[in-house]
């Protein structure tokens, strides 16, 4: 390794990259969530085959997820700036980026969520109906309940997402590993630097792959 990788490392700069990106990942992520599924939820029980139809919230609620999803991050991230200035007081630094990170990742999650829950089978809904549930408790016994692994594995996916739109905002004043590529590996011309954060975010995303797998494997009822 060259001289300035263990100046980063010494410096504690790369210890503390490795914390910054895992940190603004998952808390994005949590955030996100903690709009995005019951959001997506609403888009699947108000869609036309849904347990409660409702055509033009669902056409509302959709519109506006796919307007937000259609924008490429890097120039989402570039709107939002005035935004993040407004709801913790800077567009700077790991909370500014937090707020970005889970606007950008709410529609995404809303369709990963709605996505899951639709392959619950029709025949446990019906049985469900049968036994005189009611639509709160289809949501909540039937369809979240069912669709666990497959919600499961769609969080993964959205970790990782999240996690490489956490390196593009690197370009905007935000930190992690991302900046500590940009500006330690590019703009010094020290490419084991850039690579050295590949490599590191690369660990990460394995980590959180095999986790996540581990987790649907144990909550699916057909693998057992």
């Amino acid at each position: 390794m060259s001289e300035m990788f263990h100046k980063l490392w010494d410096a504690g700069l790369i210890q503390l990259g490795i914390w910054e990106t895992i940190y603004m990942t998952f808390l994005s992520t949590i955030i996100a969530y903690l709009f995005g599924l019951p959001l997506g939820v609403i888009l699947h029980i108000t869609s036309p085959g849904g347990i409660h139809p409702i055509r033009w919230l669902n056409n509302t609620l959709g519109f506006v997820v796919n307007f937000f999803r259609s924008i490429p991050f890097i120039i989402l991230l570039v709107a939002l700036l005035p935004v993040a200035n407004l709801i913790v007081g800077t567009s700077l630094g790991n909370r500014a980026m937090v707020v970005m990170l889970v606007i950008a990742a709410i529609p995404y999650v809303a369709r990963m969520v709605e996505s899951s829950i639709r392959e619950v089978d029709a025949g446990v809904i019906e049985a469900a109906h049968s036994m005189g549930a009611n639509d709160f408790e289809i949501v909540t016994k039937v369809l979240i309940p069912e669709a666990k692994p497959s919600l499961i594995i769609g969080a993964v996916i959205s970790l990782v997402t999240i996690l490489s739109y956490s390196a593009m905002s690197s370009v905007i004043a935000g930190t992690g590993l991302g900046q500590i590529a940009i500006i330690y590996g590019h703009q010094r011309s020290n490419p084991d630097i850039t690579w050295v954060c590949v490599f590191l975010t690369v660990i990460i995303v394995q980590v959180i792959q095999e986790a996540g797998t581990f987790l649907a494997r144990k909550t699916d009822k057909r693998a057992k």
